[in-house]
């Protein structure tokens, strides 16, 4: 644990929780932030929270992040509470204020942490398993995007500037083949020629969403499959986590996404290539999920472009990968040297497999 449980201890005593603590642990999600589930014993009853301690050197501004997640989790709930939903507080996350009211808190050097209520009788996966696991990770995400189309007041913040602009990424890459800083450019050639290759598909969402052919939306940014929790028992989507880039954007960005994590049977890290593929019947349970909530809104110009999206998210990511590669590991976390270029190539195979199917598969959306 980088923490140890009497840090997290004390850490725990600012929030408003009332109880002892009995145990904390690390919990192992995502790449980015730190996360522990911490058991307290209450009345002789034991209940879970998560606490997360904000990676600010991805998130610049904590602040604006739980700013923008307390405007997004109070919006949800209320909707959910006015169509008389049962299980609102396993449907959306609830916030754990601090003793002063506060969203978060920042402890004496300076890191930002947040606690949550731990979401029970629920499960994730890394992989998609069914085509109805892939159904109901569609219908979450596109409910997602559904709830938060009349969140008033103010444009949600920017939590990462240019997130899914993929112009700039691939800019990004360009300049770190060229330093190559770390001596990696002869290690990834044939990834540096597939993704110079493919800079004609960089630009297509950008320029239709400049014309204003493509409407921005609120958006989550990071629709891994992971991010939908599975109820235990009936396998239904109960909630969508992960909500720190969750800011203006393109709601095909997050089906694009959607197609990257839940299309193919492997991790994104998998080794070997030839079990990569994009897998149409999970590809149409997707789009039918999704479309069973987001239809609601979308515009036929966001629906004309909802295949092409998967291979330009994966080709994003991917691109991504290998420049955190070549920039020395900066970003995402790896657990062996190579980790991000492995990604890089799992990325590639699946936007060649997408390019293959890519035609069949909008003609199936169109008859949605």
């Amino acid at each position: 644990m980088a923490y140890q449980e009497k840090q997290l201890q004390e850490i725990s005593r600012q929030f408003q929780i009332y109880g002892e603590i009995l145990h904390a642990e690390t919990f192992k999600i995502g790449h980015i932030n730190e996360t522990y589930s911490a058991t307290y014993d209450q009345g002789g009853t034991r209940v879970r929270y998560i606490h997360q301690k904000i990676n600010k050197n991805v998130f610049k501004n904590p602040a604006a992040v739980m700013k923008n997640v307390m405007r997004v989790t109070t919006h949800i709930r209320k909707k959910l509470e006015a169509r008389n939903v049962r299980d609102v507080t396993r449907r959306a996350l609830i916030v754990i204020p601090t003793r002063s009211g506060q969203s978060y808190f920042r402890d004496a050097n300076g890191e930002f942490w947040r606690t949550f209520v731990f979401v029970e009788g629920v499960e994730t996966h890394e992989a998609v398993q069914s085509p109805r696991q892939a159904f109901q990770a569609g219908r979450a995400f596109g409910e997602f995007q559904q709830l938060l189309v009349d969140i008033p007041g103010e444009r949600l913040v920017e939590t990462i500037p240019n997130f899914h602009h993929t112009r700039k990424r691939f800019a990004a890459l360009q300049r770190a083949i060229e330093s190559d800083h770390y001596n990696r450019a002869a290690d990834a050639q044939p990834e540096i020629t597939f993704a110079l290759e493919h800079e004609s598909i960089v630009d297509v969402i950008l320029k239709a969403m400049a014309r204003g052919k493509i409407p921005e939306r609120i958006t989550h940014n990071d629709t891994k499959f992971n991010n939908v929790m599975l109820d235990v028992v009936s396998g239904e989507a109960m909630c969508v986590v992960d909500l720190d880039t969750v800011m203006p954007g393109c709601a095909l960005y997050d089906f694009g996404d959607m197609v990257r994590t839940t299309t193919s049977p492997t991790l994104e890290d998998e080794p070997d290539l030839s079990k990569v593929r994009m897998q149409m019947p999970m590809f149409k349970r997707l789009a039918e999920g999704y479309l069973s909530t987001a239809g609601e809104f979308l515009t036929a110009a966001e629906k004309s472009y909802i295949a092409f999206s998967g291979k330009l998210i994966t080709f994003e990511i991917g691109i991504r990968f290998l420049t955190d590669y070549l920039s020395g590991d900066t970003y995402f976390r790896i657990h062996r040297p190579d980790h991000n270029l492995s990604r890089c190539r799992t990325q590639f195979k699946l936007v060649q497999s997408i390019e293959h199917q890519e035609e069949a598969m909008q003609k199936y959306v169109d008859k949605l």
